[in-house]
């Protein structure tokens, strides 16, 4: 196994900071790319998307940088779930509930704080066209 920050879609340990600036804003335009190809009606989990746009195991990078979209942004943040199905934001935040009412209005049917990924989960090739 290679070295701590060396893997696929992971930062080189020892870096400049201007080419840790530039790899960081090529990991989210990979990562916006594929989030914004998620249709409506469909979720993927952070660990799926992160895989999808080439980030390899970068699960929690992914819900970091959802976390810290800009105001106003059109991506669809909202399709984007726990591996095991269930919504990780708490039902009581706002994002919380945006995220729940965001993913009814698309036809999405929540049952406990969970999706049913078999169901309602995007895979990019199944859905190209």
């Amino acid at each position: 196994m290679g070295e701590p920050g060396n893997g696929p879609g992971q930062l080189p340990k020892h870096a400049e900071p201007g080419q840790l600036a530039a790899r960081q804003a090529e990991r989210r335009t990979a990562l916006y790319a594929v989030l914004a190809q998620i249709p409506a009606g469909c979720v993927v989990s952070y660990g799926q998307l992160a895989a999808y746009a080439g980030l390899g195991r970068a699960a929690r990078w992914v819900g970091r940088t959802l976390g810290q979209l800009p105001d106003g942004s059109t991506l669809p943040w909202h399709r984007v779930i726990a591996a095991s199905g269930r919504l990780s934001l708490p039902a009581g935040s706002l994002s919380g509930a945006e995220q729940r009412s965001r993913l009814r209005e698309e036809g999405v049917h929540i049952h406990n704080d969970r999706v049913d990924l078999p169901r309602y989960g995007w895979r990019p090739m199944e859905h190209s066209g």
